[in-house]
């Protein structure tokens, strides 16, 4: 039986090339979400991803894209063969919510009253933002330059913070003046998408800013039915919380205080993945795939079996994948019988 650690996603995974992607498929777990979004009077899972279009105005608003996304990795995660053997679980952001859910430290409806929560917050109440830079060369390998760049920008401009440590690539977060003085600072990167790119609707999560969201999530969700988990969890840390040998309180208190508002750090939490679990595979849940390149940095700056650069871990993934992403067909098709 392979090791596996599971990754959910962040809310920004779902885009349209993932709609439709939950048509004929069962989840007991996607059942009570869209049950609890029907007690709420608002549109289920089910019928967002069964729209006709995607409509960024709807999909990637804060009140529906956090559900949406946590919606399709519970029902990927529901897929899963028993032939996999699930060593720990973690998530991106706002894939901690979904983490604690399919972990056991939250009921699927107590994880979706913490989604719903936090996401009805950023309802016409945007604050700050977020963007996207890249501190990686050619081939996935940390360009110091390029880090250092960004270091000074933080250092020199107020109300910018790092808000996710993403592998090869950084997440910013701020005001929007300081935001703005972040991409005229920050030199172009070339791609399919130049950076740095500002995420839409996104508020500056994990920064020092969402001091007030910290503030009313104590006040809304402090009785939150927070469990011990089931299965191993690794935090925006690097922390792993284990069955029966965590307090349910302080675990409570990380999830609506510390995360909020201190960096996230997404490569640590790999880093502790690969080296305290060994895991055959990191299994990536959906909705998208997007993930799997900051895995790969963060393989390559491990040298984690030989992976040296983007050509090694490319060459990985053709001929025995160490990601296997289930938003990818081709990878999915290894994780479910």
């Amino acid at each position: 039986m392979k090791r596996c650690i599971v990754l959910c996603p962040g809310r920004g995974s779902y885009s349209k090339d993932s709609l439709g992607g939950l048509q004929g498929l069962e989840s007991t777990k996607l059942n009570e979400l869209d049950a609890l979004r029907q007690s709420w009077e608002r549109p289920t899972v089910r019928e967002m991803d069964n729209s006709s279009k995607f409509r960024s105005s709807w999909h990637i608003a804060g009140e529906n894209a956090s559900i949406l996304t946590a919606g399709v990795s519970a029902t990927d995660f529901d897929q899963i063969s028993e032939q996999m053997d699930i060593v720990g679980i973690c998530g991106n952001s706002m894939g901690w919510y979904t983490t604690l859910g399919l972990a056991g430290a939250l009921s699927i409806v107590e994880m979706g009253r913490l989604i719903e929560t936090m996401g009805q917050y950023q309802k016409g109440n945007i604050i700050g933002g977020q963007l996207v830079y890249s501190v990686v060369d050619e081939h996935w390998q940390v360009d110091p330059q390029r880090l250092q760049t960004v270091c000074d920008a933080i250092e020199q401009t107020p109300d910018l913070h790092w808000s996710i440590k993403l592998g090869g690539q950084v997440v910013l977060g701020g005001t929007k003046d300081a935001l703005q003085r972040a991409m005229e600072i920050l030199p172009t990167v070339d791609g399919p998408r130049p950076l740095p790119f500002q995420l839409p609707l996104h508020s500056a999560f994990h920064t020092p800013l969402m001091i007030e969201t910290h503030r009313q999530a104590l006040r809304d969700l402090s009785n939150l039915d927070m469990r011990t988990p089931k299965i191993p969890m690794i935090d925006g840390s690097g922390h792993i919380w284990r069955p029966k040998a965590c307090s349910a309180q302080s675990l409570l208190e990380y999830t609506l205080g510390t995360q909020v508002i201190e960096t996230y750090d997404f490569t640590a939490m790999i880093r502790t993945a690969l080296k305290h679990f060994a895991p055959d595979h990191i299994i990536l849940l959906g909705p998208g795939s997007n993930l799997g390149g900051a895995i790969g940095h963060v393989l390559i700056e491990e040298r984690w079996q030989g992976i040296a650069n983007k050509e090694d871990f490319i060459h990985r993934q053709k001929t025995n994948p160490f990601v296997l992403a289930m938003g990818r067909v081709d990878q999915r098709t290894q994780v479910i019988n």
